[in-house]
């Protein structure tokens, strides 16, 4: 199907699967592109030639030599097809600010580079010159989408240039990370000094990659409705939310979407047993096949509570230990796999040696036993505080294990709570408490828990769960008309 020139995006982002992940990002800058090219949108990935990104694409080729980026010697420009997909890359050759040893944003001591806002402010600076019509390439887009404070500058220097230019979107991932650096570097970076006000890029004394996004967007997407309306008030605004709430109009949250190739019981290659909505007897035999492979006892009647997730405070599992002997009266086991913070990460190793046929603790990542505690649990804990979008809860509901969500961002968008009035008219996916307290999480597990005796209720649940559609296309049919409603305005 030939694509629609009509819609041409360029993607900004600074991290892309497979070829370099630090979190969630990197995920959606592969799945939301090859998604919308479904829909015939002509998109492309601008993104920094890491060493990494350099020695996976063999079939890289230079494109253009761009001059007037603000930094000595030449910046270049290759084309390259990220490997799956072959969503077309454009990909920044300038080894001065890329080509390190450590992560794309701290070295190998986890310190930020010091130069991060030179970095960075060259990703944006290309992405603004491509997407102006002083780009020397012969394909201009309409729509040039930033993530995240990486790509904040962009809209900034669009917004300047007398050179005519694309509309511009700022997606926001996580408000928590906005890119502040000393309000000394404004000129430097090539923005006028006007702009350093409230009115501009100026966050706190400071200079914000983030808010410099915000404010000179032509529109603001967040990754879920309900996020993009917590945003507009503290907390979780960040000390933005007075902003963001003056822009609300401009402001729109879709949920991202998961890989159901890579995230499908019925076929996903790193379970024992394969199973679907229609015959979830595989389910049971992984539960069983999980017991055995973490040493708990092989009982198929004992609820069993999944948790897979970074151990952090903003992620609510700190109101675990202190229920978790209570419930494990009740009986039930529980799985973790994760890593964070230490005294998590003890609190759950405690438990598991205190209890070693109801509790298993993995501490770190093990990409296979994420899927079979997917499968193999009966309910899965997400008690997060905060969560802009979040996965998890969206691949539980497709393995048929109901999550227990704590009513915030994403989860509280992608989970349908259990109420009677949904079991009855057939919508119940999981289970949702608004406390994020010790007695708000153990009330919901107990109701998860006593609805789990009712089998055939139970079941009804899971298959709502399972025939959900969590699919990158109906993100993509939510972006597409955003666009196309965007550069009707324009």
């Amino acid at each position: 199907m030939p694509l629609n020139p009509s819609i041409k995006v360029l993607f900004i982002t600074p991290e892309i699967t497979p070829l370099l992940k630090t979190g969630g990002l990197a995920d959606v800058s592969a799945a939301l592109p090859a998604a919308l090219r479904e829909y015939n949108v002509d998109v492309r990935v601008l993104l920094p030639g890491y060493p990494r990104v350099m020695d996976c694409l063999k079939d890289k080729r230079l494109l253009a030599i761009l001059a007037d980026v603000g930094v000595h010697g030449e910046v270049k420009l290759l084309q390259a097809k990220l490997p799956g997909s072959g969503v077309p890359l454009l990909v920044i050759d300038y080894p001065l600010f890329y080509e390190r040893d450590g992560g794309p944003y701290i070295d190998h001591n986890g310190h930020d580079w010091v130069d991060n806002a030179q970095r960075f402010a060259l990703l944006s600076k290309v992405g603004a010159i491509l997407g102006s019509s002083k780009s020397p390439l012969t394909w201009h887009p309409d729509i040039v989408q930033c993530n995240d404070w990486q790509s904040g500058l962009t809209p900034a220097y669009l917004h300047f240039s007398p050179a005519p230019g694309a509309a511009t979107i700022m997606t926001i991932h996580n408000m928590a990370f906005q890119g502040t650096f000393p309000a000394s570097l404004t000129t430097p970076l090539g923005l006028p000094a006007s702009s350093y006000s409230i009115n501009g890029v100026e966050y706190y004394g400071q200079l914000s990659f983030l808010k410099a996004g915000l404010f000179y967007a032509n529109h603001i997407t967040t990754v879920s409705p309900t996020y993009a309306e917590e945003i507009q008030e503290e907390p979780l605004g960040f000390g933005m939310q007075g902003l963001l709430a003056h822009r609300y109009l401009d402001l729109t949250g879709i949920v991202n979407g998961i890989d159901r190739h890579e995230w499908n019981p019925a076929t996903d290659k790193l379970l024992p047993h394969n199973y679907s909505a229609g015959d979830l007897a595989g389910k049971a035999a992984n539960k069983r096949a999980l017991q055995h492979k973490l040493g708990l006892t092989e009982d198929p009647d004992i609820p069993l509570l999944g948790i897979i997730s970074r151990l952090t405070h903003q992620k609510g599992l700190d109101l675990l230990p202190a229920i978790a002997p209570f419930l494990l009266e009740y009986p039930v086991q529980i799985v973790i796999l994760g890593s964070g913070e230490s005294g998590l990460e003890e609190s759950f190793l405690h438990l598991a040696q205190s209890h070693p046929d109801q509790v298993a603790a993995v501490i770190g990542f093990n990409e296979a036993l994420s899927h079979q505690i997917e499968a193999g649990a009966d309910i899965f804990l997400m008690p997060s505080r905060f969560e802009p979008c979040g996965l998890n809860q969206m691949y539980s509901q497709c393995y048929g294990t109901p999550p227990i969500v704590h009513a915030t961002g994403g989860l509280v968008d992608t989970v349908v709570d259990a109420t009677p009035e949904n079991i009855a008219n057939g919508t119940a996916t999981g289970f949702i408490f608004t406390h994020a307290t010790t007695h708000g999480l153990n009330e919901c597990i107990h109701r998860a828990l006593d609805i789990y005796r009712d089998q055939p209720t139970w079941r009804k649940i899971q298959s709502n769960g399972m025939r959900r559609d969590f699919s990158w296309n109906r993100s993509a049919e939510e972006y597409l008309a955003l666009y196309e409603m965007i550069l009707k305005s324009a």
